[in-house]
């Protein structure tokens, strides 16, 4: 593996290591650590990386890696949203697969140029939405797709979290590393909604099987006047009619990283928290509630193989993380077919900017009702 960005001082750089490392199959060899020159040589020094694939840019690391007898077989992307769609499109163009950090790109319209790109470079490209991998959503997953519950009649997610108000209160723009999500130049459009929005739309896509159709959206903030929004509340319309709520915000005072999916269907309700992310609330039309497990041998077949450990112990970020980059692996050596693979891929990343440019618009125009487009 070869990694652009990700340098001393990163909050994402470090989890994706170490969730590339947990499944003892991947190998961080190169790196483009910093666009300051002397960052990178200084991060690749930390981790020891040999000297000669210490590169002091993403362009030299592709060039160079095409010409060794052993180059890397896939690069990781945790560099500020907007150089997502430069890097990717480079490196497929170099021959190599990507994993990338969400969201996709910057865009819509970038991400819709990837997805050419992909398409056209027939090489494996992947993101980390990372709560697809716990193995409690994948059972909530087979759970609405199996038909055990019936017909879906509506979905509620939410994503509260107060990191943004605490980046200007607390730690001051200055000094917080994650500094350029405020920069319209760097960031997502959307800013913050757009930054914690997609996950929490990707996971109601990615559980429910439904897709999101049209949108009314009010988004809140605009804090630096460059369309960088803070917080969002989006009326959905699914695919059969089925209705839905999204709520992400970055000024939830006192939340830290509150993800929760709730699932309405015919014969029962279904909540996953990622507080307790080790369980699965199911609450039946006679009454009864039941607290699944992770762990345990009688959730899906898809959900006993993400669980790392015995019933009891916790699993959490990590080994959500490093169950994407493990199938990433098995999408590589041909272990998996990409059909098969769970981890989120080109197409979920289009549709997470479809996402958030169709809540822009309706924003605009008053909260009206606007369809997605990808």
């Amino acid at each position: 593996m070869g990694m652009v960005g990700g340098g001393l001082g990163s909050f994402i750089g470090p989890v994706h290591r170490a969730a590339a490392r947990l499944g003892n199959r991947i190998e961080l060899v190169a790196g483009a650590f910093s666009a300051t020159p002397q960052k990178a040589r200084d991060a690749a020094a930390a981790m020891q990386i040999a000297p000669d694939r210490a590169y002091e840019s993403y362009q030299q690391m592709f060039s160079a890696e095409r010409g060794r007898a052993d180059p890397i077989d896939f690069v990781t992307i945790v560099t500020p949203t907007a150089l997502h769609f430069p890097i990717a499109r480079m490196a497929l163009e170099s021959g190599l697969h990507v994993f990338s950090d969400k969201p996709a790109t910057a865009t819509l319209e970038e991400a819709r140029a990837l997805r050419r790109c992909v398409e056209k470079s027939n090489l494996h490209y992947r993101l980390s939405y990372t709560y697809t991998g716990y193995p409690m959503v994948r059972h909530a997953r087979d759970l609405c797709r199996g038909g055990s519950l019936g017909a879906i009649r509506k979905i509620v997610v939410e994503y509260n979290s107060g990191w943004v108000d605490m980046a200007f209160k607390r730690l001051g723009l200055d000094v917080n590393p994650m500094n350029w999500r405020f920069d319209p130049s760097l960031a997502a459009m959307g800013g913050a909604f757009a930054d914690i929005g997609v996950h929490a739309f990707n996971i109601l896509e990615f559980v429910s099987g439904l897709r999101v159709q049209t949108v009314s959206a009010q988004l809140n903030g605009e804090k630096l006047g460059n369309s960088l929004f803070d917080d969002g509340n989006v009326l959905l319309k699914l695919s059969g009619d089925v209705p839905g709520v999204l709520m992400a915000s970055g000024l939830a005072t006192g939340n830290r990283n509150d993800l929760r999916l709730r699932v309405f269907a015919e014969r029962a309700g279904l909540l996953w928290s990622h507080n307790r992310p080790d369980e699965l609330t199911v609450g039946w039309r006679d009454g009864r509630t039941e607290t699944l497990h992770a762990g345990t041998d009688y959730l899906s077949g898809t959900a006993v193989k993400s669980s790392r450990l015995p019933v009891g112990h916790p699993e959490g970020y990590l080994e959500a993380f490093a169950n994407l980059y493990e199938e990433f692996a098995d999408l590589i050596a041909n272990a998996t077919s990409a059909e098969h693979c769970l981890v989120p891929g080109i197409d979920e990343g289009a549709r997470g900017m479809s996402f958030v440019a169709a809540a822009i618009a309706s924003w605009r125009a008053s909260s009206a009702w606007t369809t997605l487009v990808d």
